[in-house]
């Protein structure tokens, strides 16, 4: 019987171009040979990992093969990814975590430079190969190569400033260095990661070839007929003292515009980096420091704690969706928009509506949500073919998920339900979109309930991260399970919840709207209010988030929570009913609690600053919601209330989540305040039940 394939043997099947079949070396992380032309390749190859991540471990067994490779004096190096998925996905964050003595995070960080430091002074030509994703740490070492060949597809980024830090291997230097220097900000200030051709129109690399041409790239490369890209000197004029203190300037107005530095630090610490040195040495040094603090703050470690969450919500989502092809009922701005996202991410779509108008719109918006996400061009192209109008809704019978997405009315629901059961296949899904109808209400009078669940999405749908899996008692867990696999497919974080009124998300952004309509009939300005709110850290006032969900939902959702919770909820002002039935419903209709112009509200740029106990009569009833659903169960436990908050409401991420920030703050302190709020306010800011037990549980 043979034995198991060797990882050059396993590649071979994908045709990635790997250099000598005969190693040299092999350590855990890294395997090293040589070729007949005299290049050296050095491949990345995390064992047991679906993906390469920088570790401590493997940059010591990086600096033993460059001990070997500089014995061997090899004619140059290249240096590539043996994983299918990409050159590397950046640091193992989970070294990170827990970081609190800023010296001994020093001393790390200083052994890592100097091993990359090693990497980037060898005396031959070196050229990284990128594939796939090359992000953080992983590009930070591709650039302490003196060459760069990215293969179409791959994708180049520094998303560090997404974990409360900016790069901290030499990154922050040499990025500055070798490209226009704003443009290298720029990257590392939004994290955002760039395609290849974006990537060598700013010079991150040198060529851009298929994978079959990556053998002839690296001999050209190392044979010196590749030209390496040098910045032009408008770019190296940006890095001279006066220049550079000007862009800083402004680079650190519109930073402050998004984020408060005392919220989120790391990007006014990389903008002070670079105006105070510009590149060299003193900046190397100082990036080791910056680093190191950043990395033990209460902010990094936070948000560090945020990026494990939406680990565990993606864990939750592993596995076989078996969905090929998603039927969408209900053309309307929600059910057109999910079914315009899953087209984009490679799925077969068919739309049905009654009204040829509402679907002609649908498929207009989704061509514009393919142009956008997608680019002009192919994949637009592509996406657009895979999304059918289908009138006679025949598309229902061929489906593996059929989602409905019609008017929150029961009735009408069942009515669709009914006309679908009749066309769908034996081990099709049947998934509900509703906002606020119970899933186990919907569920009775089904033919096969078991296959029956609920798909919350939220709007606009191809920027909210969150769909909620909504399961009631008789539903079938492996079809949970696939649908949780399906939120993955279409690149979406799957929370399940149980069926209650509002689930999770709107259960706890409910109050905090309503809360906020309360103020604005007592007379506080609607900027008063939103400021108040985003003062404390939320990606977005609540009297904006009212106006982009859209009046007619919120009032719709608060009078159904009015009449299904035990907790005491106000009764929604008279005012706000006239608006709705107006017509003006926020920003979808121009007019709403603000008046929108180009898809943004106009503000009063005169109205009073919030007045310092403001934030807690929007923020706790919120927290008062997030422990009453994990005491009835809604959701299993405080982590997913925490990760469903963040990444459906935009709380703010830096508090690391709604129970959280109530641990932080202190449970004692927090319950104090809702008694003092509900001796104001009344009896909807009494604290529930469910606190003595998160006191309990520490």
């Amino acid at each position: 019987m043979p034995g198991p394939m060797t990882v050059l043997e396993a590649m071979a099947g994908r045709r990635l171009a790997l250099g000598p079949v005969s190693n040299l070396a092999t350590t855990a992380n890294w395997s090293l040979g040589q070729d007949d032309a005299g290049i050296a390749w050095l491949l990345f190859d995390r064992r047991g990992e679906s993906a390469n991540t920088i570790t401590e471990e493997g940059l010591e067994e990086l600096d033993q093969l460059l001990a070997r490779i500089e014995d061997l004096k090899p004619k140059g190096l290249a240096l590539r990814s043996a994983k299918p998925s990409g050159f590397a996905a950046g640091a193992d964050v989970s070294g990170f975590r827990g970081a609190e003595d800023a010296n001994a995070v020093r001393g790390r960080i200083d052994r890592a430079h100097a091993i990359v430091d090693r990497l980037a002074s060898l005396p031959f030509p070196t050229v990284a190969v990128i594939h796939g994703h090359c992000l953080g740490g992983g590009l930070e070492l591709a650039l302490a190569c003196r060459y760069r060949v990215a293969v179409a597809g791959a994708r180049l980024g520094v998303p560090e400033v997404l974990l409360g830090l900016h790069p901290g291997l030499g990154g922050t230097v040499r990025a500055t260095r070798l490209i226009d220097p704003m443009q290298a900000m720029r990257l590392m200030l939004t994290g955002n990661a760039v395609d290849a051709a974006r990537a060598r129109r700013l010079g991150l690399v040198d060529a851009v070839v298929e994978e079959r041409h990556v053998a002839a790239a690296v001999d050209a490369t190392i044979g010196g007929r590749l030209k390496r890209r040098r910045r032009g000197w408008i770019a190296a004029a940006k890095d001279l003292p006066p220049v550079r203190g000007w862009i800083a300037e402004g680079m650190r107005k519109a930073t402050a515009a998004r984020v408060r530095p005392e919220h989120y630090p790391a990007p006014f610490a990389l903008i002070d980096l670079w105006r105070r040195h510009g590149g060299g040495e003193a900046m190397r040094r100082a990036e080791i420091d910056s680093f190191s603090n950043l990395l033990t703050s209460v902010t990094a470690q936070r948000l560090i704690g945020v990026f494990f969450l939406r680990e565990r919500l993606k864990a939750l989502g592993k596995g076989e969706a078996r969905i090929g092809h998603v039927h969408v009922v209900g053309a309307g701005t929600m059910g057109g928009d999910i079914a315009a996202w899953c087209a984009a991410r490679g799925l077969r779509v068919s739309l049905a509506d009654l009204n040829p108008e509402v679907l002609a719109a649908a498929m207009g918006r989704a061509q514009k949500l393919f142009e956008r996400r997608l680019g002009p061009g192919a994949p637009a192209r592509d996406a657009g073919d895979r999304l059918v109008p289908d009138f006679a809704g025949d598309g229902a019978g061929r489906a593996d998920l059929v989602i409905e997405a019609v008017p929150e009315d029961e009735e009408i629901k069942r009515r669709v339900f009914a006309a679908l059961e009749q066309k769908l296949k034996a081990d099709a899904i049947l998934a509900t979109n509703t906002s606020s109808i119970p899933i186990g209400t919907l569920a009775r009078g089904l033919a096969r309930p078991e296959r029956f669940i609920g798909l919350h999405f939220f709007n606009p749908v191809d920027r909210m991260q969150l769909v909620e899996v909504v399961r009631h008692d008789g539903a079938d867990p492996a079809v949970l399970q696939r649908a949780q696999a399906f939120c993955n497919a279409i690149d979406r974080l799957p929370a399940p919840v149980a069926s209650a009124p509002g689930f999770l998300v709107n259960r706890v952004l409910t109050p905090y709207l309503m809360e906020a309509i309360l103020l604005l009939d007592q007379g506080v300005a609607a900027e008063t209010v939103d400021r108040a709110a985003t003062d404390f850290g939320m990606a977005m006032g609540p009297v904006e988030v009212a106006d982009r969900v859209g009046l007619d939902v919120c009032l719709h959702v608060a009078e159904v929570l009015r009449g299904a919770l035990a907790q005491p909820m106000p009764e929604v002002p008279g005012w706000l009913r006239e608006k709705v039935e107006r017509g003006e419903l926020g920003r979808k209709s121009g007019q709403g609690l603000y008046v929108w112009e180009k898809g943004k509200p106009k503000r009063a740029k005169d109205a009073a600053a919030a007045e310092a106990a403001l934030p807690d009569r929007l923020i706790l009833p919120m927290l008062n919601a997030c422990v009453a659903c994990l005491r009835e169960r809604v959701v299993d436990d405080a982590e997913l209330i925490d990760a469903g908050v963040i990444f459906a409401t935009g709380f703010a991420p830096f508090r690391g989540g709604p129970l959280a920030y109530a641990r932080a703050r202190g449970i004692d302190d927090v319950v104090a305040a809702l008694e003092r709020l509900a001796g104001e306010h009344g009896p909807r800011f009494a604290p529930d039940a469910g606190w003595q037990a998160l006191r309990e549980a520490g």
